[in-house]
């Protein structure tokens, strides 16, 4: 399974080469997330030349989401805010990108295989299809008013919340697996902790968001595994917070009220009354470099 993440900012993380078969042309990739069991990943990918690739099938459930550049798949053209998804057994139309584009590429159940529909000995499904999506000209749904057009399945556990709003990317009508835009209201808060029965993960793309692992801003990603405590929350005053979101089955949240995660304790030796300490070395661990400085002071 995939280790907790919470969070990391891009800026932090290594390039490594691109985890893509039988392409033609150059990428790098950042792993936000990896599961070295079975390969599944989360990756910001960027392409430091023209790239293409013929028409296949992935080994992994394989979604795109264009943050920048130009994609074009199968003769549609995406642009920022683009989506693709290819659920295993699907066949995947050739691909071709712009030098410069960046994406954020989700594998799931798998690794990087691929088969040229050319050598590929596969049957395409009716029911597996890759779904795309401009979610730039898409309408934001509430997440609180089913009966107003919202995506969200309240019938199996989704949970109606005030102030957050939704684009439907993909979801498996199946299991539930479903990746989402989730925008949240300047100023919305949400007061209790809360976990929930599947992973959830998520990218920011606007805006900010201040809960009890940090702040989190644009370019930084956590991956809760299932009963991850987190809250509360409070987005951005000005602008919100927005994040592509992805769980492997529906989000149900479970409350815990009257919770806090607090430190106390008194001051041994650093802070103002102590000699030698200016400014004070704080005892809090930093998880992110671009978040604040490295609490061992040799990493400053």
């Amino acid at each position: 399974m995939r280790p907790h993440v919470e969070f990391v900012d891009q800026q932090d993380l290594l390039w490594h080469h691109a985890e893509f078969e039988h392409a033609e042309g150059s990428a790098k990739q950042q792993n936000l997330s990896y599961d070295e069991e079975d390969g599944s990943a989360s990756l910001r990918v960027e392409f430091v030349t023209d790239w293409s690739r013929s028409a296949g099938f992935h080994e992994a459930q394989t979604e795109w989401f264009v943050l920048s550049g130009k994609v074009d798949i199968g003769g549609e053209i995406l642009t920022k805010g683009g989506y693709w998804c290819a659920p295993k057994g699907a066949l995947t139309p050739a691909i071709k990108v712009t030098e410069g584009s960046q994406i954020l590429l989700f594998r799931e159940y798998a690794a990087w295989g691929f088969k040229p529909a050319k050598d590929a000995a596969q049957s395409i499904s009716s029911d597996s299809e890759v779904v795309i999506k401009h979610s730039e000209s898409m309408d934001w749904f509430d997440v609180e008013d089913p009966a107003n057009g919202s995506p969200m399945d309240f019938s199996r556990g989704g949970t109606p919340v005030p102030g957050l709003f939704i684009k439907l990317l993909y979801r498996d009508p199946k299991t539930g697996f479903y990746t989402r835009l989730i925008k949240a209201k300047p100023g919305w808060r949400e007061h209790p902790l809360a976990h929930h029965p599947v992973y959830e993960e998520a990218y920011c793309l606007e805006g900010e968001f201040d809960y009890n692992y940090g702040l989190m801003k644009p370019g930084q990603y956590f991956f809760r595994p299932a009963g991850i405590r987190h809250g509360d929350f409070t987005a951005g005053e000005e602008e919100g917070c927005t994040w592509i979101l992805r769980c492997d089955g529906d989000l149900v949240d479970w409350y815990t009220e009257e919770a806090s995660v607090e430190m106390h304790g008194k001051p041994v030796n650093w802070g103002d009354d102590f000699p030698g300490t200016e400014p004070p070395v704080y005892i809090q661990p930093v998880r992110s470099r671009t978040a604040g400085k490295w609490q061992d002071p040799s990493y400053q």
